[in-house]
This record gives structure tokens, sequence and C-alpha cells, in this order.
């Protein structure tokens, strides 16, 4: 029988083909470069081709490359659920789990995450990543992630959801703004405001957007931040309003000389927060059992989703 591809060979050509260097894919691999050069070429030599096009500048993955590293990602992430599967069955919950968290969720939520997670699962490892829905989509897809708590729905008919709790919006102003004067506000009692949202790429920023078009508000936002604290500051500055999801007032609204919360009517705009797994996890029955526990005590007890 002729022989086959290890799976350290495809690690060191899936390494290769993201770093774009051999040294910077060694370091990665935790070997030498002439290691993995040499190991690059007798994959290339097991399979009769020339994977990966070299020059003095720069390393290119020919096109039968890029299809066997596509291929490589997804037979080493079948093997690390392979182990991780094994693992689980003598002892679930326990070691590192791989955790995404969205920017405008992680600061306010993750301190009770962490907290529920080491009283309930105290073998359980959790490794956090903090960075945008569409990036942390692609960390799971790539089997980087185990999980991720973002904002709901996702359209990833791969990746599976649980909704853990809602999350209500409030308006955000500066003391002086008319509208304080009201204990609740209309929805259409925005419409005029000008209003300071986060900046493209926040999932935050389209569920804002959705709120303030069914206030009827058109205007463009003349001020994009990247975090929520950013919009805090602005709005203390009176540059303008904005609207905050109540998990984050306990951090952001500690100056009530700067910023005025007012709360909505019935029925408040809401953001639903969830955790997703891809479907195919072998580990999903556990991520479902986790899920579920951190529902159980991270949703406030007038919002609680129905099991």
């Amino acid at each position: 029988m002729a022989a086959q591809p290890s799976i350290k060979q495809l690690k060191y050509l899936v390494a290769l083909s993201e770093t774009g260097h051999f040294g910077r894919a060694a370091e990665t691999c935790f070997i030498t470069q002439p290691s993995l050069s040499a190991a690059i070429s007798e994959l290339e030599n097991l399979l009769g081709a020339q994977l990966v096009e070299r020059n003095k500048r720069q390393v290119l993955m020919t096109p039968l490359g890029e299809e066997v590293v596509s291929r490589a990602r997804n037979i080493l992430q079948e093997v690390d659920e392979l182990t991780t599967m094994a693992q689980a069955a003598s002892d679930p919950l326990s070691g590192p789990i791989h955790i995404g968290v969205i920017p405008t969720i992680g600061p306010y939520l993750l301190p009770d995450v962490m907290a529920a997670l080491k009283a309930g699962f105290p073998k359980l490892q959790p490794l956090l990543r903090e960075d945008q829905t569409a990036k942390l989509v692609e960390l799971l897809m790539a089997g980087k992630l185990d999980l991720a708590l973002i904002a709901l729905p996702i359209d990833e008919n791969w990746l599976e959801e649980f909704e853990l709790f809602e999350d209500r919006f409030v308006f955000a102003c500066a003391p002086n703004n008319p509208l304080t004067h009201k204990k609740h506000l209309e929805i259409s009692d925005i419409k005029d405001e000008k209003l300071l949202l986060l900046e493209d790429g926040h999932c935050l920023r389209d569920q804002a957007l959705e709120v303030c078009q069914k206030a009827g508000w058109n205007k463009s936002a003349d001020f994009q931040a990247n975090s929520l604290s950013t919009l805090v500051q602005m709005v203390g500055a009176g540059i303008g309003a904005t609207l905050l999801p109540e998990m984050s007032l306990e951090v952001e609204a500690r100056r009530p000389d700067l910023l005025k919360i007012v709360p909505f009517e019935n029925p408040v705009p809401i953001r639903r927060i969830g955790m997703v797994w891809r479907r195919s996890s072998a580990r999903k029955l556990e991520y479902r059992q986790l899920a579920a526990y951190l529902r159980d005590r991270l949703a406030p007890r007038d919002q609680a989703v129905v099991a």
C-alpha cells in the first residue's frame, strides 16, 4: 500500500497557506523552518504534484495546492472533532472550549458568563475571542471557534441557534433633551432626533436602524463609532442621541449628569441574544446543555425565554 499524507503534513500545508511564509508557518507549528520545508516537499512527492509555488518574495499555492488545503482543513477539523468527542465521552463539558463574542455583548455579559461557567462547569477552560459577527462566523466555519455569543437571528443554515434572552433597547440622550420629561417613549418620538450609530459591520447598527425606521427616522447618521463607549461619550458631549441595549447600562450609564436614559413603551424594541455552534459538531449535545444552563442564569426574570 502506497504511503499516505500524514496529519502533520496537512497541518503544515494549511499553516503555510494561511501565513504565506515558511518561517511564520514554522513558528505557528512550533517546528524549524527546514523541518516544515522538508515535510511540504515530502507531501508533494507523495502526491506526485506541486502544491506550492516558491520564489524569493512570496509563497503561493498552486491551483491543486488550494484544493488540497481546502480538503485538508476539513480533514483536520474532523480529526479535532473526533478527539474532542472521545474526550467528552469520558468527561463531558471539560477542557478547552473556544468561545467567540461580539463587542456589543462582551464587556457587559462576559463577567456573568464566566462566573456562571466557573460555578457550573469547573473543569471547562473557556478561551475567548471578541470580534464582529461576520468574523466569528468565519472562525466557526473554519473550526477555530466552538461557540459564539451573538445577536440572533443569523442567516446560516449550518449553524444551530439557542436563544438565551431578550435585550431591550433604551433611548440615551443629553440631560437637556426635551424627551427626558417623558417617563416612557413611543417609538415615533425619536423620528426627529439626531441619532448616533455604530459603524458598518456591527450587527447592533442594523438592529438600531431597524428601530429607527419603524419610528419614521430617515436621516443619515452624522457620526459613526466603533464602540458603545464612544457613542456614549458623544451623546454626553451634546452631539446627538443614541439607542443603547439595556445590558450595557450598568457600564455605560454611570454619569446621570451627562447621560439620561428613557425607556420605551410596549412593545419595547429588543434584540435577541443567543449562542450558536456548528450543527455538525460532535459536542452539540453538550453545547445545548451549556446554553440551557446559561439561559437559566443570565435571563432577567421578567424576560426569561420559555424552553
